[in-house]
């Protein structure tokens, strides 16, 4: 057994700590807020098995012009934003290219697939049922041309990947989503994903979950973390090893320790709104660049990316969202005075970094899920959890690459 410190407490850290305590080892989570108010908290909620392939950066010339002069909702930048995640983010385009972007599908779509099969027992464990839906959730396509190319991309999920999905028309569609009120040409349904009414309430559940098993939480600094002799130490807290899954602060973390870590820091938002019949999934409506979600406090709206250094006030992308969801749905006033925000930490190789921090004895990171934390944490938790003790762990996820 050997004493573990967990930096961060969202989905990720939370999944590292059980993980690691389910193998026998004493864990204390260290983090400045409660389990799961961080970026585990602000995502559509959305426990997903389909999504097999990690975003790529739009690269055909019409979007890429779309992006440049501001128009479309997909991506929205500044220059100061952009200035300071320059490097990484012309990484992610090159990556984004077809044969960097199927290497990078290769080895996401082994971990989402395991999503919901390490999510069960955890939601089971937690007695979190009561916030799980196990419908999936609905993608829209607005025209004959867009419901044609998601045949196609059915069809190759399937080929490629297994993963099945039902294809509506704008009836079908209707009669399994009442609360939409205007015609639509049709729908894809990913019955196989979970969703979730309170994504931080479930990271809360599980951090209980851990504290009940024996494991302790400590509200304070992690950002203290430094070395004395053999152990590693964060507040008042020490320990053998320690696990720094700090998502959009983990490069801040390591720049101290010899390791310079690129990420694009996609910023989202969202909102909730009162309404009284919500829809029974979330719907995505990427035509509009945004997911909409029953959750337990209203419908969450949540937009797309944006490169910017600071939040702003009234972000277009979600007045934007805002105006499509009142479209589709009878939605009320906000619930909330001001939107929420946090940043989403991608790597520009699309792929998590989970494992042995180079050069450093026992100092171990698991972070860079990109739009997928909630969904991945407890699948590359085990994965740095068997390395950990001893195994081998995954070579396309090591932070050693970080250094080539």
């Amino acid at each position: 057994m050997a004493e573990i410190l967990v930096l961060g407490a969202g989905m990720v850290g939370v999944s590292s700590a059980l993980a690691l305590q389910a193998r026998g080892h004493d864990v204390t989570i260290v983090d400045r807020n409660a389990p799961g108010r961080e970026t585990s908290y602000g995502n559509a909620g959305l426990i997903q098995t389909e999504a097999v392939e990690p975003y790529a950066m739009p690269l055909a010339p019409g979007a890429l012009l779309q992006i440049a002069l501001g128009r479309g909702y997909d991506v929205k930048w500044n220059i100061p934003g952009l200035l300071d995640q320059a490097w990484a983010v012309l990484a992610y385009a090159r990556n984004s290219l077809p044969a960097a972007h199927k290497r990078a599908s290769k080895v996401w779509g082994r971990l989402i697939r395991q999503s919901t099969e390490r999510h069960g027992p955890l939601i089971e464990a937690a007695g979190a049922d009561n916030i799980i839906r196990r419908n999936g959730y609905i993608e829209l396509h607005r025209t004959p041309a867009q419901m044609d190319k998601a045949r196609a991309s059915a069809a190759r999920f399937l080929t490629e990947f297994g993963v099945e999905a039902t294809l509506l028309d704008g009836k079908e569609l209707r009669a399994l989503e009442p609360s939409i009120k205007i015609e639509i040409a049709g729908a894809t349904h990913w019955s196989d994903s979970w969703n979730c009414s309170d994504p931080g309430g479930l990271v809360a559940a599980y951090a209980a979950l851990f504290q009940k098993r024996g494991g302790r939480i400590i509200n304070g600094d992690a950002g203290d973390l430094h070395r004395k002799g053999a152990a590693w130490i964060a507040d008042e807290a020490e320990a053998e090893h320690a696990v720094i899954a700090l998502g959009p602060w983990s490069p801040m973390m390591l720049a101290r320790y010899g390791l310079k870590v690129p990420m694009v820091y996609k910023r989202g938002y969202h909102r909730h709104f009162h309404m009284e019949t919500p829809p029974h999934h979330p719907i995505a409506d990427f035509a509009n660049s945004m997911v909409t979600s029953p959750m337990r406090r209203g419908l969450r709206i949540a937009t797309a990316a944006e490169l910017t250094r600071h939040p702003r006030l009234a972000p277009p992308q979600l007045k934007h969202a805002e105006q499509g969801a009142r479209e589709l749905f009878d939605i009320g006033d906000p619930v909330e005075a001001e939107p929420w925000t946090g940043r989403r930490p991608c790597m520009p190789d699309m792929l998590p970094v989970v494992g042995r921090v180079p050069e450093q004895p026992n100092l171990w990171a698991h972070f860079g899920h990109g739009h997928q934390g909630f969904t991945l944490g407890p699948v590359t938790a085990e994965i740095l959890a068997d390395e950990l003790d001893g195994g081998e762990g995954w070579a396309e996820l090591q932070p050693d690459r970080l250094k080539r």
